[in-house]
């Protein structure tokens, strides 16, 4: 019984772990979607100026 209570608490732990990761990935790609963006309006403006 100690085992199986270990193991379900270690499967918990890396779950845990690979949330907090998942979180990361997902913040991180929308700082990214962000700079894109933010870099794609300025190629536009500057289309723009040179008519």
């Amino acid at each position: 019984m100690t085992w199986i209570l270990l193991a379900c608490g270690l499967c918990l732990a890396g779950l845990a772990v690979l949330g907090v990761a998942f979180a990361r990935v997902v913040a991180a790609a929308r700082d990214l979607n962000r700079e894109v963006a933010r870099v794609d309006e300025q190629f536009g403006d500057k289309q723009d100026a040179k008519g």
